[in-house]
């Protein structure tokens, strides 16, 4: 039987493009090697992250927050693994409802690991070593990303001791000691999750700063903010090896700048320097499927590969590796085969880094603006005036609005603050319809709402705030 789309690999990406297509009347098959759907957002990333993030900072909240709010109930004891079940319980519920949506949308599944035969043939090999030939008009690869490591040193993941970002969400007890190799967001947000539960994080970071790319201010008061949490980092350090030893691991790093060598000993190593498209056993080149030069699957505008019928999506194409952002491009590639137009906007995709507080942007950067020359005006707004924020003892952090200096046009966003990852959207919808800051200073506004800081900072960047 052929399909109208296959797609392979059910990831954020991939699952929603299934479903979409689906849902346009596209007679639509997934394949996944894996036991459950979702890949690794829902299976051993976003999901299983956050389910640890909020539960640790539940466990910090109450040692450190609710004595304040005259809330006693004692020096809390963690147990782990209740913690651990917990993470489990969340990544199981949501790898069902994509199975369940799969089957209410009539999507039809092949289990195994996909290769590309030639346009409109797929081969699905199972674990029992047979391949089943999938036939379709159009092939959507949406195979996502892997743990790319460091590069030039070789790492050996035991998932214990020497961790990737999946074993660090499963580790058997809280180390007395980690050591980070990556100071981006998947490194701060674990090593800030057993920070939390005791262990002595330090953070070995290439870059002269932590979150590379995002925008300069906001990474530095972060750093600071981890650093009175008890992250120790040593930036601008290159790392040259990674070993397991009797105890434990050791780090050994030297500055970029030049100099001293130095090694780290720690009870776990967390490598989290990112991640690679994921494209091994595709066939790509026996299809004759062009990658750029960082590997990742060159696609045009409209997400074809250079091979005709076939096309790529997510972490395995250009752009950010963000769940939504292929989501986005998912939606938008299964309204192109159904012949609709679909978008996607590049230039409003949020990213939050879900530490404690969060980090949350979209659009530019003060950096990618001045670089650009692009002449702008920039409004702050600090949480520290904030009424709803001093209410809760959330007053770390502020809220950055960056307008076009001649149209007002609001050119990026940038808030660090409890619930940033909340408040960003509606920044990200007014620069969807390409508002102004004066139209966000103009919004009313909920009050006593952290969000009230958005408008605020708003109205710094129109005229004058209110409250400062």
């Amino acid at each position: 039987m052929a399909y109208d789309v296959v797609v392979i690999g059910t990831g954020p990406a991939g699952y929603v493009c299934a479903i979409k297509a689906a849902q346009l009347g596209l007679r639509t098959a997934v394949v996944e090697k894996m036991a459950t759907f979702g890949g690794t957002c829902l299976n051993i990333g976003c999901i299983p992250s956050k389910a640890l993030l909020h539960a640790s900072e539940m466990f910090a909240e109450a040692e450190h927050a609710l004595p304040a709010l005259g809330v006693s109930v004692g020096k809390p004891k963690l147990d782990l693994k209740v913690m651990l079940t917990h993470k489990d319980k969340t990544v199981e519920a949501n790898v069902k409802g994509v199975e369940f949506l799969f089957k209410k949308n009539k999507i039809d599944t092949f289990r195994g690991t996909a290769k590309i035969v030639s346009a409109g043939k797929v081969s699905v090999t199972g674990e029992d070593g047979k391949a089943t030939e999938v036939e379709a008009k159009n092939i959507v690869i949406a195979t996502g990303s892997d743990v790319a490591g460091i590069p030039g040193v070789k790492v050996d993941f035991d998932e214990k001791v020497i961790v990737s970002s999946t074993g660090a969400l499963s580790l058997a007890k809280v180390p007395a000691t980690m050591v980070v190799v990556g100071g981006g967001v998947i490194g701060l947000e674990l090593g800030s999750v057993w920070a939390r539960l005791g262990a002595k994080v330090t953070v070995v970071e290439y870059l002269d700063t932590i979150l590379g790319g995002m925008d300069g201010e906001v990474a530095k008061q972060m750093q600071r903010l981890l650093a009175k949490q008890g992250l120790d980092f040593k930036l601008g350090a290159k790392v040259t090896g990674v070993e397991k030893t009797k105890k434990g691991a050791s780090v050994t790093f030297e500055p970029v700048a030049g100099g001293d060598s130095q090694t780290i000993d720690a009870d776990v190593v967390l490598v989290a320097t990112g991640r690679r498209a994921y494209t091994d056993r595709l066939g790509l080149a026996d299809a004759d499927i062009k990658l750029d030069d960082r590997g990742r699957v060159e696609v045009d505008g409209h997400f074809q590969t250079s091979a005709p019928g076939i096309y790529a999506i997510g972490d395995v194409i250009r752009g950010p590796m963000l769940a939504h952002k292929g989501e986005d491009e998912g939606v938008a590639l299964a309204e192109i085969l159904a012949g609709q137009a679909g978008h996607v906007n590049y230039e409003v995709i949020p990213s939050v880094v879900y530490t404690s507080p969060e980090v949350a942007s979209v659009g530019k950067t003060e950096e990618e603006l001045k670089k650009a020359g692009i002449d702008y005006k920039a409004g702050k707004f600090p949480f520290t005036a904030n009424g709803r924020a001093r209410a809760m003892l959330h007053t770390d952090g502020f809220v950055k609005i960056l307008a076009d200096k001649t149209t007002d046009r609001v050119l990026g966003v940038h808030i660090l603050g409890f619930g940033a990852g909340e408040m960003i959207h509606e920044a990200a919808v007014l620069m969807e319809f390409g508002g102004s800051s004066e139209d966000l200073a103009r919004t009313c506004h909920a009050h006593p709402t952290m969000s009230e800081a958005v408008k605020e900072a708003a109205l710094a960047t129109f005229f004058k705030p209110i409250h400062m």
